[in-house]
Order: C-alpha cells, then structure tokens, then sequence
C-alpha cells in the first residue's frame, strides 16, 4: 500500500512538471477553434461508427489545442479530452 501510494505521488508530481495541461470529461465546453463552436456542424458523419473517436488540432493565438470528439448516437460531436501545448518545444532552444 505504501509503495503505490508513493507511486502515485511520484507520477503526479512528474506529471505537474509537464508543459502539456491535459484536460478531458464530457462537460468540455467548446473554445474558439473547435469544430462545434458555433453549434454542431451541418453535415452529419453518417459512415463513422457511433462512439468512433478523432483528433483535431488547432492554433488559439498563443498555444496548440489538441481536442477529441466521440460521436454520439444522434451524430453529434462531443469534445472528450483537450490538451494544451505550448508553440515552444525544449529542443529548440538552441
């Protein structure tokens, strides 16, 4: 028990150190630059399986978003996990 809880404790404070902030649950609410911003989009995806997922990634002006959506039964987009990168990469800082 103590040793998963150290662990535990370990991963999380790795993972605070990471320049990527990962965000995910089904209460996302869209941002300028995602696919449903303005409402879902008028064309439904009618040969994607229901529950099918896939990325889109985009540019909000000082970061990269990278969302996923998983189709719902009525075909309707929903945002399952949001991640943001910063535009600086450690390597090219040269």
């Amino acid at each position: 028990m103590k040793v998963t809880l150290a662990a535990v404790l370990l991963a999380s404070a790795i993972t605070a150190g990471c320049t990527a902030r990962v965000i995910s649950g089904p209460g996302l609410e869209p941002i300028p630059g995602s696919i449903t911003y303005n409402g879902q989009p008028r064309t439904k995806l009618t040969k994607s399986p229901v529950g099918s997922a896939f990325p889109h990634t985009f540019y909000d002006g000082s970061r990269i978003v990278e969302e996923t959506y998983i189709i719902r039964p009525d075909r309707s987009l929903m945002i399952s996990r949001r991640v943001y990168r910063s535009i600086f990469r450690d390597n090219d800082h040269r």
